[in-house]
């Protein structure tokens, strides 16, 4: 294959599938297609759609679940299909913010720093995730205003699984 490894095109279709779901309205819990979505169904849909994880059975959790508890309910569930990864994350990857008091929001990574994600109020976007304050910059509560946001990657395709 002339150095492209069958991980490249693994990686090249699960952005070419969250590329389908862009348009499609925020809605929680939501997973169809042009119809609704959030960010944590977005990736188990799109994952599940390119073929690389069976369909995730995610339980019921109220949309301002992160507001009100610290448990690492996305990042506990996310745990079980990828791995942290500490370099530049490549095209297919996940990057995960915190919001509220836990990580509680996720993206898909077309080619850093441009992602797919679908956010309440807004489309399944494509953005430039290093330009978008909102991201980056913890600006809800005085005490915190103006710190950067933390801030994780994880992959999939990592030798672990």
């Amino acid at each position: 294959m002339n150095g492209i490894t069958s991980s490249h095109f693994k990686r090249q279709e699960v952005v070419a599938v969250a590329r389908t779901w862009l348009g499609t309205p925020y809605h929680a819990m939501g997973r169809v297609k042009g119809v609704g979505v959030d960010c944590l169904t977005l990736l188990a849909e799109v994952y599940t759609e390119a073929g690389i994880i069976p369909r995730v059975d995610i339980p019921y959790y109220p949309q301002d679940w992160h507001l009100h508890r610290s448990n690492e309910r996305y990042l506990e569930g996310l745990s079980r299909y990828a791995c942290e990864i500490e370099t530049a994350p490549l095209p297919g990857d996940i990057a995960l913010w915190k919001f509220g008091r836990c990580m509680s929001h996720g993206a898909i990574v077309v080619e850093w720093p441009v992602i797919i994600h679908a956010y309440v109020g807004r489309a399944c976007v494509l953005e430039n995730a290093e330009a978008a304050a909102w991201l980056n910059t913890i600006g809800e509560n005085a005490g915190d205003a103006g710190k950067p946001r933390p801030r994780k990657f994880f992959s999939v395709f990592s030798e672990k699984w």
